[in-house]
């Protein structure tokens, strides 16, 4: 017969052992998502690097050759906004099966089953500070003009927010790809809209009026454009006499309180998240 903890001591030692397993659990479900991934690959962590080099190599020939996208740096430019996206369209699939594709574990041991979303959010994490240390150490190889401003707070914030919103999405569609299976395929098909809505290959410029506040309801804007701000740093450049817009002409304040909307938008989303998974945890391993 289990113990109840009936005074303030015990309840608070009580917490602390759970918390301390299911951070425990979580690191190891972190490990097993990366050594699941690369299992038997020769090259290993490099693989993750392919994906962004691959639109760099794709997008810069088609736009800069062909189209003759005229921003300066465009490699830049593009890996900047592509850094944010490749974390987000990668991860987030990633949750939406990360109940389903540990089915094993949640019908044979119960925990707390958002520890599942989270550790694919962490798994994504890794990749994301890889792709991020290639990108800086490009910026420093071809003498890229950065400028250490005050955009480079943006930076933090950015990713901070991104990662807000990864959990909280992450949370929902965990719980709702258990009854309905078709999310996780509809999902991939929104991530493909999604990704032309952004402003990530094309300069964000190119809204205006209405549909720019239009524009700014997508939350991955204010995060692609913080890391923009924030990396690429040239917000315009002079072509033939002309001043060409690239980011938004607004303070650094501008971008912080857009990232601060879309942080709070997903905090929000994150208690939806949370009250999904009490309402359905008890439910869930019966579904799978």
């Amino acid at each position: 017969m289990t113990q109840v903890a009936d005074t303030p001591a015990e309840l608070v030692a009580d917490k602390r052992g759970t918390f301390v397993r299911n951070r425990e659990l979580l690191l190891n479900l972190i490990r097993k998502e990366l050594k699941v991934k690369y299992k038997n690959s020769a090259l290993g962590f490099l693989w993750s690097l392919m994906n962004p080099l691959l639109y760099l190599v794709v997008f810069s020939l088609v736009l800069v050759e062909f189209l003759r996208q005229q921003i300066p740096e465009y490699h830049f430019y593009l890996l900047s906004g592509l850094l944010a996206w490749n974390f987000f369209s990668q991860v987030l699939p990633a949750t939406s099966r990360s109940i389903v594709d540990n089915s094993s574990l949640v019908t044979k041991v119960y925990f707390r089953r958002e520890v599942l979303p989270l550790a694919a959010v962490g798994a994504g994490g890794v990749h994301f500070l890889l792709q991020f240390a290639v990108l800086y150490g490009a910026m420093l190889v071809f003498n890229h003009q950065h400028y250490w401003d005050a955009g480079m707070f943006l930076l933090p914030l950015s990713v901070v927010t991104l990662l807000l919103l990864l959990v909280g999405f992450g949370l929902i569609l965990a719980c709702i790809n258990v009854y309905y299976r078709d999310v996780q395929h509809l999902l991939d098909i929104g991530l493909l809209a999604w990704f032309w809505l952004t402003p990530i290959v094309y300069s964000s410029t190119v809204a205006t009026g209405r549909f720019w506040t239009f524009y700014l309801l997508n939350p991955m804007t204010p995060v692609v454009l913080g890391l923009q701000r924030a990396l690429y740093s040239r917000v315009s450049f002079i072509q033939d006499g002309r001043t060409i817009p690239v980011l938004p002409d607004a303070p650094v304040v501008w971008y912080a309180e857009r990232l601060g909307y879309v942080a709070l938008m997903a905090i929000v989303v994150i208690g939806i998240g949370l009250w999904t998974f009490r309402r359905l945890d008890g439910r869930l391993a019966e579904e799978l």
